[in-house]
């Protein structure tokens, strides 16, 4: 009986296959080939792999610059699977038909190649004749980075025309690992109609099992869709200036989910005698910035940098990045680039900033004159308060204005946050000295005397997250306690010592931080020391603040 149900699923994948069947239901995993796949070798400045010609998969793509970890003898960046690993992620282009009797190629097809090698200039030809009147082709080109170019074309010679509509589709036969930090999106994305789409892979299935395995679907002109790493993209951009049917699809096998994007497009009359052709591409490799802006104005593809999880503050984060990578440009190092940055930061502020210090260097010189208060009101609260205010209002004392450097500094903290953790050319981005990777933590540990003692306290149940302390956290730390000192403390005692912990609770907390957001924010309290203390220093000094 078991026997008897493994072939009839296997009956029913090979039905799946049959031509003209839909992109979301062509392509369930084949029985198992009994000859060795044939395979067309890519070999580009960007990216080295192979095309299976059974079925015409691209599922073979690594990045040649690109390894994963710092050393540089470390595996290269992979971002296409095959079948036969245990994550398949691969991206195949075809045809339908609405005629059940004409033979379009299936995830079976064996096609025949014009070259064994595909190189950057020099593109590669696949064929496949039906036997019927018609010759199906992907005409295969690679630039010198991330990009593909598929020609699908079908020439004709049957009496009668056929309608055809060319496809393509990037599926992903798992469920990746993700970093699961609610600040990065990783998952299903695309851009339709100016407006972004984003789907986590839970999402995804949630939204498939309402919909009959379609989680999100796009009818009209243009767009773009793929999946998202961290750092990674693999993605469809179909013909710009023609209609499409995009649709994010997921597709449950024995409790596996296979997830897939893909396009249809526009129903083509093939006549006899003619060829017709659709050019499409795909993307796969690295979301640089730069190479993303350049892909969007070539191709007319609207917000393909909108692959890179910007967030929120996209107003904020995209023009930060510019400006580091502006500075990058100019000084080599991304670490330079982000002291430079913060400076000409302050600058802007300036005027904000000295205004807020000028404020509490007057609460400063207030103090005595609040505690005196606070002793001869203790038993009248309201009256207290009262007095307090007319005293405010007497030395022209904002009493909040102190708090406007931090609350300005929230959003500039978190756009630099993001410009750090989610662009890729932070990725191995050295600093100085032990710093060799600005988007990861410091190595260095304390706990470990900088080395000295061969453990690792992060595998630590529950308290072992905290005991990650390098030595730039530290100095941030230091810069915070001693920054704080210049402030005057708060009236509430049990304020007082909640502001006492800040910089021990701030210290452990940027332990697992960017190395590069560490430095922002070590070098930003020096300057902020620096400011404050000059800003205090003349307030002290002057006259009328010295009758009071």
């Amino acid at each position: 009986q078991a026997e008897a149900e493994s072939a009839a699923r296997r009956a029913a994948e090979v039905a799946a296959q049959a031509p003209g069947a839909a992109p979301g239901e062509a392509g369930a995993r084949s029985p198992a080939q009994t000859t060795p796949d044939l395979r067309v070798r890519i070999d580009s400045p960007g990216i080295v792999g192979s095309i299976n010609l059974t079925g015409a998969r691209f599922d073979y793509v690594e990045l040649r610059n690109f390894r994963e970890t710092v050393e540089p003898d470390s595996p290269r960046v992979r971002i296409l699977f095959g079948r036969d690993t245990p994550t398949p992620h691969f991206v195949q282009f075809g045809w339908t038909s609405p005629d059940a009797s004409v033979r379009v190629p299936d995830v079976n097809t064996q096609w025949q190649t014009s070259s064994t090698a595909l190189t950057a200039g020099r593109p590669v030809t696949l064929s496949w004749d039906n036997g019927d009147g018609l010759l199906f082709e992907l005409i295969v080109r690679v630039d010198d980075n991330f990009l593909f170019t598929v020609e699908q074309r079908v020439t004709s010679s049957r009496d009668e025309s056929v309608t055809l509509r060319p496809w393509g589709r990037i599926r992903r036969e798992h469920t990746p690992v993700t970093a699961g930090n609610y600040i990065l999106h990783e998952g299903l994305v695309g851009v339709f109609g100016g407006r972004l789409t984003e789907q986590t892979y839970s999402t995804a299935r949630d939204e498939a099992q309402k919909n009959s395995g379609i989680s999100f679907r796009h009818e009209g002109r243009g767009g773009w869709g793929g999946f998202t790493d961290k750092y990674w993209l693999s993605a469809l951009l179909p013909d710009q200036t023609r209609q499409t049917e995009f649709a994010f699809r997921v597709l449950p096998e024995e409790g596996q989910n296979r997830f897939q994007i893909d396009f249809l497009g526009e129903p083509k009359q093939v006549r006899s005698g003619l060829a017709d052709s659709a050019r499409n591409h795909f993307f796969a490799g690295a979301k640089q910035v730069s190479l993303l802006d350049r892909y969007s104005a070539q191709l007319g593809v609207e917000g393909l940098d909108k692959a890179i999880d910007w967030g929120w503050f996209y107003f904020l984060t995209r023009p930060f990045f510019s400006a580091l990578h502006f500075l990058h440009e100019m000084t080599g190092n991304y670490g330079v680039a982000i002291l430079i940055f913060t400076f000409f930061l302050k600058l802007l502020f300036f005027p904000l900033a000295n205004k807020s210090y000028k404020s509490m260097g007057k609460m400063k010189l207030l103090a005595p004159q609040m505690q005196e208060l606070k002793e001869k009101y203790k038993e009248d609260p309201q009256k207290m308060q009262q007095e307090m205010m007319a005293l405010y209002k007497r030395e022209k004392v904002n009493p909040v204005s102190g708090c406007l450097p931090i609350i300005i500094q929230i959003p500039v903290f978190f756009a630099l946050y993001k410009v750090l953790f989610v662009t890729i050319e932070m990725r191995h981005a050295p600093f100085f000295g032990w710093i060799r990777d600005l988007s990861a933590p410091d190595p260095t540990n304390i706990f470990t005397l900088f080395g000295l003692i061969p453990w690792d306290p992060t595998i630590l149940p529950v308290i072992g997250p905290f005991l990650h302390l390098g030595i730039w956290p530290l100095m941030m730390g230091a810069t915070m306690y001693f920054q704080q000192k210049l402030n005057p403390a708060p009236p509430d005692p049990v304020q007082a010592k909640v502001f006492q912990f800040m910089p021990i609770i701030f210290t452990f907390m940027l332990g697992t931080f960017p190395a590069g957001l560490v430095i922002y924010w070590t070098w930003n309290n020096l300057l902020s020391i620096a400011q404050q203390w000059f800003m205090m220093k003349r307030v002290a000094q002057q006259p009328a603040a010295a009758k009071t």
